[in-house]
Parts: structure tokens; sequence; C-alpha cells
């Protein structure tokens, strides 16, 4: 009989380093999907915050903290991420969907974290306008992803489990060329 074993997306792939950029796979987590059933989504959200700590978010928007988060996904659509629904009331309200092992889940944190993301992405990254708590789902070069900043100089970017080494590569891809740039811009400043 064969044995499997279990491994998380990124084993073997993370942690990686460069010029002060961290990339971590984010352990593998409880991931809910959470789809409201129409007029219900109130009851819901309230259900959620009883329970959770964290209401339905609005579009491109997270709720609650590390732990119990909840983040909006698409249009009706929601991540419960964390924590397993504690309430079965959740299920009265909406469709819940186990899918812990379908997503890949890394932390991208540094000073030069949004330049990193900018090579990668359409989305302005600038931390006035993606703040802390905004989430969105986007093109991740030439993947889609849901990238959430988690911090002043922190993103967490989830994409399909079969995506994981080409989002551990096209990210070490990304931040070496940074890291690069930045040397070269600190070369440059120092003979000046």
């Amino acid at each position: 009989m064969v044995k499997l074993i279990a491994r998380s997306p990124c084993e073997g792939l993370l942690p990686y380093e460069a010029g002060g950029i961290d990339l971590i796979e984010v352990p593998p987590l409880c991931i809910t999907s959470i789809s409201p059933y129409r007029g219900q989504l109130s009851k819901l959200s309230a259900a959620l915050k009883s329970a959770h700590g964290a209401a339905f978010p609005a579009p491109n928007r997270t709720t609650g903290k590390e732990g119990a988060r909840v983040i909006w996904s698409g249009i009706d659509q929601a991540f419960l991420i964390g924590d397993a629904p504690a309430d079965r009331r959740l299920a009265e309200y909406a469709a819940l969907t186990d899918q812990s092992d379908a997503w890949a889940v890394v932390r991208l944190q540094g000073g030069a974290a949004a330049n990193v993301m900018a090579r990668l992405s359409p989305l302005d990254f600038n931390s006035a306008i993606f703040k802390s708590g905004y989430t969105a789902r986007t093109e991740l070069h030439h993947m889609m992803a849901v990238i959430t900043r988690v911090g002043l100089a922190a993103f967490e970017i989830m994409v399909m489990r079969s995506f994981a080494a080409t989002l551990v590569h096209d990210l070490k891809t990304a931040m070496k060329s940074v890291a690069a740039q930045e040397r070269l811009e600190g070369q440059a400043a120092a003979r000046r």
C-alpha cells in the first residue's frame, strides 16, 4: 500500500530573502468559502460577527484579524481564513465550502514589498491607495490571485495550490530584480 505524505503547497520552496524582502509560506489554515443566500447577507454578517468577530466584508476589503479574518474574494463571496466555521447558523445563511487544501498562501514583507508587487500586478500598491485591510482578486503576472495588504509593508497572496511553484518563482524573480535595482541606486548615490 502506498503511504501518502501531507505537504504544504510551498514545501521546499520557501522561505526566501532578497534585499531585505522576505517571502514566507503562511502555514496551512482553514479556508472556508462563504457565499450568502439571496437576501441573507445581513443575517450572515451578524452571525459571522457573533461567531468570529468579523462581519461579511465590503467589496475589496477584509474584516477581523489574523486568526479569524474574512476576506472579500468576489461578488457575493468571501473567505473565512484561520477559524473553521464555529456557528452552525452560518450554513442557514450561506453556502459554505471547505477550500483549505485548494490554496497556497504566502506573505511578502519588507520595505520594498510594494515594488515587488508592482512588477507583477496592474494594481497600484501605494500604501495611500491600497491600504492595510484592502484586498483584490486580480492578475498576478499570469495567474489569478487574491492579494491582501496585511501591514504597511506586508502582503498575503493566495493562488490555487497548483500554481504554488509558479507563484514562488515569479515572486523570487521580482524580488531579485528589485534588490538589484536598489543596490545600483545605492551605489550611484554613494558616488555622488
